[in-house]
């Protein structure tokens, strides 16, 4: 079994910043993908950033030149550096892992239970 454990949600004012935590859990040998996610309008959810096991990255327009997504493969950890944070950013924030092996099972998708980003104006 995998579980995604999150951490560093909070309250933070306008033009502040957090960082964001995710770590997988479990007898794991390999993640391909592991990102960020949130609620957007019109969408279950949209993707924020994302990260492949060979650091290639991608963001959503809304977020790019504010946010950063860095991964430590040692860890199956995967971080989001949030900076210049507005109240439109208020949402609450999924992890999200792809193609996740273990030494027992393949896992398509795994998701974390979201923590909650609130930002103030």
């Amino acid at each position: 079994q995998v579980r995604l454990v999150e951490s560093g949600g909070g309250l933070v004012q306008a033009v502040g910043s957090l960082r964001l935590s995710c770590a997988a859990a479990g007898s794991i040998f390999s993640i391909n993908a592991m990102g960020w996610h949130r609620p957007a309008p019109g969408k279950q959810r949209e993707l924020v950033a994302n990260i492949t096991s060979g650091g290639s990255t991608n963001y959503a327009d809304s977020v790019k030149g504010r946010f950063t997504i860095s991964r430590d493969n040692a860890k199956n950890t995967v971080y989001l550096q949030m900076n210049s944070l507005r109240p439109e950013d208020t949402a609450a924030y999924y992890c999200a892992a792809e193609s996740v092996v273990t030494t027992t099972h393949r896992y398509l998708e795994v998701w974390g239970r979201g923590t909650l980003v609130t930002v103030s104006s």
